[in-house]
């Protein structure tokens, strides 16, 4: 893990902060070569928000919003309010990140059968501002046309859409925008991952049964997988990275970039992992595998405390105990004091 590429085309050892910055910037862009390049940020048009409806509870506003991501490009999402916030004192936010769920976004705010996934709407109670938005082919985004947009990949148009969340965020009066964080399970796990390595400005990234090395992840389906041509077809559908079919054929080996290397992108900022002993998708023993090479990127830089896993002895879930610890973290890093 701890090498960089030379201008020669050689490995060399990383010795320095520097060096580690250089072997970042290469995992970035063998992301971008599964994924398709990040577009360009600059110049970027103004919100144009737009709510559509709202709901008030004892603790929170929910408004249901949609705003412009790019020319020609829209975002539905949930925007949560606290409703006690101190006066001229700026509070931090999280974008959180649903689940492979028809619904989309509203699988985390209590709606729908997975009632313990309800994140968004539970770190809204505890006093965060709160922004949910659909992945493209789902929730209010279920009819999107991945083939006639200007992605390579349904991966990079979500990563887009969840820097322009974090956009929004800032530009809103109450947010802290130093203090910004991601959490999502499942599909919302890797793709707060991803997100997280390619925008610095997320201080703290939870992942909940949203990766495993490439090698070791199965989503249990032998029949597909022959049929496809391998155990990674889940990741090749056009929602996700097509480019893992049509260039790299299924095949990890010849996939530039691993998800040990992707979290260690993020480093030194805190990442959290809940990890599953039987998750039947995300096996527990590529994580083990991955997480001792992510350590060694966080002792370098000197900050292993930054760097938490949790396995429980449950299946593809975030079970009460991990999402209270990963709760209780994202209040400690951002100094937030919570009742709940």
């Amino acid at each position: 893990m701890l090498y960089y590429i030379d201008k020669t085309g050689n490995r060399k050892p990383v010795h320095t902060v520097e060096e580690w910055n250089t072997r970042r910037l290469q995992i970035l862009d063998s992301m971008q070569a599964v994924m398709g390049k990040l577009p360009e940020r600059k110049h970027l048009p103004p919100f144009n928000t737009q709510v559509l409806d709202s709901l008030t509870t004892k603790t929170y506003t929910r408004y249901t919003i949609q705003f412009t991501v790019a020319a020609g490009e829209t975002l539905p999402a949930f925007l949560y309010i606290p409703v006690k916030r101190e006066k001229n004192k700026k509070i931090p936010a999280m974008l959180a990140l649903h689940q492979t769920e028809l619904i989309g976004k509203k699988s985390i705010d209590g709606q729908g059968p997975y009632i313990n996934l309800a994140y968004a709407k539970e770190l809204a109670q505890r006093g965060y501002i709160v922004i949910a938005p659909d992945y493209p082919g789902f929730g209010d985004l279920k009819d999107y046309n991945f083939n006639a947009d200007r992605y390579e990949s349904g991966t990079m148009k979500n990563i887009f859409n969840n820097m322009r969340c974090i956009d929004l965020l800032q530009s809103l009066p109450d947010v802290d925008p130093d203090r910004i964080g991601v959490i999502g399970h499942s599909l919302g796990g890797h793709n707060a991952i991803f997100t997280g390595a390619f925008d610095n400005r997320l201080k703290v990234v939870v992942s909940s049964c949203g990766w495993t090395l490439l090698h070791d992840y199965f989503n249990g389906d032998t029949a597909a997988a022959q049929k496809y041509g391998g155990k990674l077809w889940p990741w090749a559908q056009n929602r996700y990275m097509p480019l893992i079919r049509d260039k790299y054929h299924l095949d990890p080996d010849k996939i530039p970039f691993d998800f040990d290397e992707t979290i260690a992108a993020i480093a030194p900022r805190t990442f959290f992992s809940n990890s599953p002993l039987n998750d039947a998708n995300f096996s527990a023993a590529g994580v083990k595998k991955g997480i001792t090479r992510i350590a060694s990127v966080y002792a370098f830089i000197n900050v292993p405390g930054n760097l938490r896993v949790c396995y429980p002895d449950s299946g593809h879930d975030f079970p009460l105990q991990e999402k209270r610890l990963a709760y209780q973290l994202i209040d400690s890093v951002f100094g937030l004091t919570s009742k709940r």
